[in-house]
């Protein structure tokens, strides 16, 4: 399936379909070699180390999913403090006639290191103290500064509406589904978006405003296969977690896996339903957890 050029209707995955013609504009465009022995192929990504040492990143996204605030998310980036990431160099954007999606390319430094895992583990990492505490210093200070990006998780934007109806789509109770705290998160915080033994957080094409929480509570949920892990996640983060918008971005991302979009066999069902039923437990019971408390 040729993409550049030619018509293209409905998704494309592009781990199947021929993309030597989209690394041959990306290589006109940034003035560079790929090296084809690198690329990674996901379902809507493709990226490959180049001649000058650095990565780039392509991806292609429907019009309709890039919304008004455009889809510049690394390039917004570049401009976060305290935030340990790969250095933003350049980019190049483009829509092919007759295709109902763009095409952006991002090229940044050289990751420190190998991404920690998949987006769901299956195994402990073992990752050392530095490492948490770089994961730590990074979201803290992400959530700290400003922005007016709207957080796109899954390329949907995050709006009070969207949290309120998953969790009510998923689960019974007497609660309010508020949001009261909106603050910046990579709104795409999970293991293969991460690097270790080194820590730096990559992919941030979906970074915006979302719940407190949001980032947590999806590091937990993409952990729960591993139980050690996943509650080295809930002690790790113990501050977002036990707040009130923590505990509704636990059932939201709950939902993900409990809802009918769920997988049947995900190993990860008993501990999100056991954790979802605490939860509602707790919210309705107006049960916050205190700064620098111990999570049960």
């Amino acid at each position: 399936m040729a993409l550049v050029g030619h018509r293209v209707s409905g998704s494309v995955d592009l781990r199947v379909v021929p993309v030597d013609r989209v690394l041959d504009r990306v290589e006109r465009s940034l003035q560079t070699c790929l090296d084809r022995g690198t690329v990674v192929r996901k379902r809507r990504t493709v990226g490959a180390r180049t001649a000058r040492d650095t990565w780039v990143r392509i991806e292609r996204r429907a019009v309709e999913k890039i919304g008004v605030q455009g889809w510049n998310g690394a390039e917004c980036a570049a401009r976060l403090t305290g935030v340990v990431q790969p250095v933003w160099r350049g980019c190049v954007v483009w829509q092919d006639p007759g295709d109902p999606a763009m095409w952006r390319a991002d090229e940044t430094e050289l990751l420190p290191g190998a991404p920690v895992g998949n987006a769901v583990l299956g195994e402990d990492p073992k990752l050392p103290d530095a490492w948490w505490q770089a994961l730590n210093g990074s979201l803290d200070a992400l959530a700290a500064q400003d922005t007016v990006r709207i957080a796109t998780p899954d390329t949907v934007t995050i709006t009070q509406d969207l949290v309120t109806e998953a969790i009510r789509s998923s689960f019974p109770g007497d609660f309010d589904t508020t949001i009261e705290r909106w603050v910046p998160a990579h709104a795409d915080l999970n293991w293969a978006n991460m690097t270790a033994p080194t820590f730096s957080l990559f992919d941030w094409e979906d970074w915006g405003k979302a719940p407190l929480g949001l980032d947590s509570a999806s590091l937990w949920a993409s952990s729960l296969a591993v139980p050690a892990l996943a509650d080295q996640v809930r002690q790790e983060r113990r501050t977002d977690l036990g707040s009130r918008d923590g505990k509704l971005m636990t059932l939201f991302v709950c939902s993900k896996i409990l809802g009918p979009h769920g997988h049947p066999e995900d190993p990860r069902l008993g501990p999100a339903r056991k954790m979802a039923e605490q939860v509602i437990r707790e919210l309705e019971d107006g049960v916050e957890l205190a700064v620098g408390s111990e999570l049960p």
